[in-house]
């Protein structure tokens, strides 16, 4: 009756495994996003590689050739910075200064336009508005204090920027061998089955990360030339911020969205609703043209299992949770999907 079962034992066992493992992970996890961030930036690199590898002598060493690359890769990302960094930075500058002015009860029941139905309460709700203001205004202080205490937090691990670089240097030298290492290691009769996921895997990551370099990419240029044109204010600032948050999957470009409006609104934009039909027929195309073309079969994911793996992520690790939200999720349906169903061919790009 009270014999020692060594079937639950293992279960037991097992289970306070994971739980550790976990433990670990979750205790670690500010370590493996850096290592996550690495791997991105290395799918970001390693096509560049492949070509010049394709392309030069088999006598120039692989750790020259990738050197070279990286190389050649920072010397362009400074060109850009010094080449736009000194007008992002004014216009920033231009926006703080002036952001007391544009958040001003007068400014807001000037310059927003009303609907002509609504034109006759603007008083009331310029009223309206007023006594928020002030019913909140002390709790400004200390979320102004909060978002100060993250800037700090984020300026003193400024070391990330040059440690990322380094990982996905060693991480796209080592490659190779790591991946050979990997599958001798699973081995047994089960190395077709990691190979394949190890190579659909490969695949997913290589067609998401260059799919959010390019949307992020169009996403800041038309929207910085598109509101050049129209004579929106901040038109390069605006596009940037846009281009940088279109790498959170939903709610990144939801915020941008919001936030050009609202800064169209408050500086008194006069064609806000062709500025808001333009990004309307923007996202129209990329959400249901670029995108899909973009991403391959492993990056499709049920909108339902984006919208709850994004919760989940968010939960556990915030901004860079929801980052990793859609990768995350298809490749644990690449892995449950071949070891369901071994057999299966892997898909190809």
């Amino acid at each position: 009756m009270f014999g020692f079962d060594v079937k639950i034992a293992k279960i037991v066992w097992t289970g306070l495994l994971v739980l550790l493992a976990l433990y670990v992970v979750y205790s670690i996890r500010q370590t493996l996003l850096i290592v996550t961030f690495a791997i991105f930036f290395s799918y970001l690199i390693y096509p560049l590689v492949g070509y010049a590898e394709r392309l030069s002598p088999r006598a120039v060493p692989r750790t020259a050739l990738i050197g070279l690359i990286f190389g050649l890769v920072f010397v362009v990302l400074a060109i850009a910075v010094s080449v736009l960094g000194s007008r992002l930075a004014d216009e920033a500058a231009k926006l703080s200064e002036q952001l007391p002015n544009l958040l001003s009860v007068k400014n807001i029941s000037e310059r927003i336009p009303l609907p002509h139905v609504l034109e006759p309460l603007r008083e009331k709700l310029v009223a309206f508005l007023n006594d928020q203001l002030q019913s909140n205004a002390g709790q400004a202080v200390p979320f102004v204090q909060k978002m100060g205490l993250h800037v700090i937090y984020a300026a003193s691990n400024l070391i990330y920027l040059v440690l990322i670089p380094v990982l996905s240097f060693l991480l796209i030298k080592e490659a190779p061998a790591m991946k050979e290492k990997l599958l001798i290691s699973l081995g047994g009769s089960n190395t077709s089955l990691w190979a394949r996921i190890i190579y659909n895997l490969d695949i997913l990551m290589a067609g998401y990360v260059r799919a959010l370099l390019i949307l992020s990419i169009a996403t800041f240029l038309v929207y910085s030339i598109v509101f050049s044109l129209m004579g929106l204010s901040y038109a390069l600032l605006l596009g940037a911020l846009a281009g940088f948050l279109e790498v959170i999957p939903f709610i990144g470009p939801l915020i941008g969205v919001a936030v050009i409006m609202l800064v169209s609104l408050f500086t008194g934009y006069e064609h806000v609703f062709w500025l808001l039909a333009f990004i309307v027929a923007y996202r129209l195309f990329q959400d249901y043209v670029l995108n899909p073309y973009l991403m391959n079969a492993g990056v499709e994911v049920p909108p339902l299992l984006v919208i709850l793996g994004l919760l989940a992520s968010e939960q556990l690790g915030g901004v860079a949770g929801i980052f990793l939200a859609v990768p995350v999720v298809a490749g644990l349906r690449i892995i449950l999907g071949e070891v369901s169903s071994p057999s299966a061919p892997a898909f190809r790009d």
